[in-house]
């Protein structure tokens, strides 16, 4: 029952079918949405009308002048008795909730007195009596009553379209109430039930729901036969051609799909199944010879990946007999089967240790055997003495001599003193090392920078030294890690490199390493790795 249901859920007609209803039920809803708003418009515009013009001849009533004599008198004057009496029969043929004078504590409007009031009949309200205080509603109620007075306003009104706190929609309708010098004595006022306005637009959205019922039914039946004889049993047939030929593997001798319907496209999907048919059996006569050239390949850069991965130091801790004088790890990902970036550590004599981090130019095969050329280059040379700086010139030279390819390394190399900490280093062009001293935090050391190796010969490269107290780390990296980038096209930056490694609760430098390697792949996500990324770090205990 299940196989069933998602088979008719994964077919063509009730996709069509669902995305027309869907479309009709979302024109419904915005024609809905715009016909009931102004359809509640309206309707609230023609109520605040009516309650403006039932205010207008309630106001003609109240002599603004009198509004104090009205408070202190009430009933007791036959004048007051007179104007209740008229705004009462006002109130109940007009059918409002209330017509009523109020008069306005102006110090702050927090609060108001009532001059007249009278309820409709109909109605469970009460007439508050004359004189009776009441604290204003709230801020809205505040704000009109405010600029009736002071801002010279016409007339306001309130209106709510909705029910609030137990009140049903109404509105209220405000004029001010004048004496003879012109200020504003009270506020009269006229609220009106607004109970037509939720019964019309119950009857509105009730007719609309009809209407796109009956779109929906018509819809699905008028587009459910025509999908199956013009679209779906073509497309059965040509369904079970493709099974065919997926088992049997050879073309259908005697039949063009090309005139299995009459519809253009559908005529074209068969003369495509046909030519597709013709042309898989010559793909795979050529698939299998490319496969296995690929294969071969294959096979050779992962060799070329073995040798490159054994060639560089892969053993940690890499010097045991001297693990109470350093801790020291590195690694490598390369962005292809083999990379250009390269790490190296070795000692010069027992009391001196190289430390190698270099980028070549490129990837791939190519960058792959600069690399290894230029590896065993710089072990040579660091062999046979002299400073980091005359290393680094002497390897430019040799690399200038016979470069045809134009290629090129940045290199940075150091010399680290176990005995006293100090570091001698100089660098052809690559990234700034990073340090943290103990106690504090990873920064960047903006150190002395010159051209790359094989960029150009008579470069002279300049040492310079520093000294790594006990506990303080050294951290060498490639562009790879703050020029990762992630699907956003956004790159990690310095900065972010920076972070990460501060992020790290390492205890030793595997750890630390492997911190800022998971960071550059939770940065990244899905985006494909673009370079290689290669990591070193030297602690000094």
């Amino acid at each position: 029952m299940k196989s069933k249901i998602k088979y008719l859920l994964s077919g063509l007609t009730f996709r069509v079918v669902f995305g027309t209803v869907w479309l009709i039920f979302l024109f419904e809803c915005i024609v809905s949405a715009v016909g009931y708003h102004q359809f509640t418009t309206a309707l609230t515009r023609e109520y605040q009308d009516a309650a403006f013009r039932t205010a207008g001849t309630a106001a003609a009533l109240v002599d603004g002048d009198k509004i104090e004599t009205y408070l202190a008198e009430g009933e007791n004057d036959p004048e007051y008795r007179s104007i209740l009496s008229h705004m009462d029969i006002l109130c109940q043929k007009q059918n409002a909730t209330f017509i009523y004078v109020i008069a306005v504590d102006t110090t702050d409007y927090n609060s108001f007195r009532s001059v007249f009031n009278t309820v409709n009949a109909n109605g469970t309200e009460k007439p508050w009596p004359v004189g009776y205080e009441r604290a204003t509603t709230n801020e809205e109620y505040r704000t009109l009553y405010r600029d009736l007075y002071e801002n010279g306003l016409s007339q306001g009104f309130i209106t709510r379209t909705s029910s609030l706190n137990g009140r049903a929609p109404h509105v209220t309708a405000m004029l001010p109430l004048r004496g003879a010098d012109g200020t504003v004595k009270g506020i009269l006022c006229v609220e009106r039930p607004m109970n037509e306005l939720t019964t019309a637009r119950t009857d509105y959205l009730k007719g609309v729901i009809r209407i796109a019922l009956l779109l929906c039914v018509l819809s699905i039946a008028s587009i459910t036969g025509f999908l199956k004889h013009e679209f779906v049993t073509p497309m059965q047939k040509i369904n079970a051609e493709t099974h065919r030929f997926a088992t049997e593997n050879t073309p259908l001798p005697h039949r063009s799909f090309a005139e299995i319907s009459k519809i253009r496209e559908i005529g074209e999907v068969g003369a495509a199944i046909e030519k597709m048919e013709h042309d898989t059996q010559d793909y795979i006569q050529n698939l299998t010879k490319v496969t296995a050239e690929k294969e071969r390949i294959g096979t050779e850069l992962s060799l070329a990946a073995q040798i490159q991965s054994e060639i560089l130091p892969n053993i940690f801790p890499p010097f045991p007999d001297h693990r109470h004088d350093f801790d020291l790890y590195a690694s490598m990902t390369t962005a292809k089967e083999v990379g250009g970036d390269f790490y190296d550590f070795f000692f010069i004599d027992d009391g001196h240790l190289g430390l190698v981090m270099a980028d070549v130019s490129g990837k791939g095969v190519p960058a792959a055997l600069f690399m290894m050329m230029a590896r065993l280059l710089l072990n040579t040379l660091a062999m046979t003495g002299g400073s980091p700086a005359e290393v680094l010139r002497r390897a430019n030279e040799t690399i200038c001599q016979n470069n045809k390819s134009d290629m090129f390394v940045t290199v940075w190399f150091g010399v680290l003193t176990l005995s006293t900490g100090q570091l001698t280093a100089a660098s052809a062009g690559h990234e700034y090392p990073v340090i943290r001293r103990v106690g504090g935090a990873f920064e960047l050391f903006k150190d002395k920078r010159r051209l790359a190796l094989g960029a150009m010969p008579g470069i002279n490269y300049v040492d310079y030294t520093l000294t790594l107290d006990k506990g303080d780390v050294l951290f060498l990296y490639t562009d790879g890690v703050p020029e990762a980038t992630n699907s956003a096209n956004e790159l990690l930056g310095t900065d972010g490199m920076l972070a990460l490694l501060n992020q790290s609760s390492y205890t030793d430098m595997r750890t630390l390493l492997a911190d800022v390697a998971q960071g550059v792949v939770d940065f990244t996500g899905n985006a494909p790795q673009f370079d290689d990324v290669t990591m070193m770090a030297v602690c000094r205990i």
